[in-house]
């Protein structure tokens, strides 16, 4: 009996997959999100207020404030009755969780070539994707430095930056602390400080750059 449970218990345990990310498991609370997103701003397109809109709903402003900000999830006559309200059909409220799963795609040396502050002293950016969610934004960059590249510690905006080194060699400046990148290499910072590559050891050379920064409100 104990060999046939010692079985059982491995089998629901190998069948049982977990990200190595300790971000939470998305699923019905995204959904909750996206229809909360919708209502909220379908709403204040409409010029109504919280108040307006839950007594038209027949719900309390409690309850709809926290429908809106994704916290709990509104059973479907209380759905009907807020598309009702608002004039619009349940489908597009609902339509809205599609919307929001981004996904960005692109084929190998087709990133778009933008400028940026680092432009002018060599340094190229490709831009890999960009994907933006209800709170943040995530801009992955693939950037080379050529022979002719100078260094450039001005860097600083908002977010945080994951930097992974694939050639070259470099000391890395974030604040005022330097940082030898070599191959396999990464650094991860607080991108509001001064920051930048300081001494261009071996040239050319190329990174891996993802930026995320909050959303700003619209």
């Amino acid at each position: 009996m104990k060999r046939k449970s010692a079985a059982k218990e491995a089998t629901t345990e190998s069948s049982t997959y977990h990200t190595g990310s300790n971000a939470p498991v998305e699923g019905t609370r995204s959904l909750e999100r996206a229809l909360g997103a919708k209502i909220r701003d379908t709403r204040r397109a409409q010029d109504l207020s919280v108040l307006d809109l839950a007594t038209a709903a027949n719900i309390s402003a409690g309850m709809l404030s926290k429908i809106e900000n994704g916290q709990i999830s509104p059973s479907l006559s209380t759905l009907q009755s807020i598309a009702n309200a608002l004039t619009v059909p349940l489908s597009l409220l609902f339509a809205a969780s599609e919307e929001r799963r981004d996904c960005s795609f692109v084929r190998a040396k087709q990133g778009a070539v933008i400028e940026r502050r680092g432009t002018k002293v060599g340094h190229v950016y490709q831009l890999l994707g960009h994907v933006s969610g209800d709170d943040v934004v995530v801009e992955p960059y693939f950037i080379t430095l050529k022979e002719e590249a100078e260094a450039y510690t001005g860097f600083q905006h908002a977010g945080t930056e994951f930097i992974y080194m694939l050639t070259g060699e470099v000391i890395y400046r974030h604040g005022t602390k330097t940082y030898r990148l070599r191959p396999g290499d990464s650094i991860l910072f607080d991108s509001s400080a001064l920051h930048g590559p300081e001494v261009l050891v071996k040239r050319p050379m190329t990174y891996l750059s993802i930026i995320v920064y909050a959303r700003r409100p619209a």
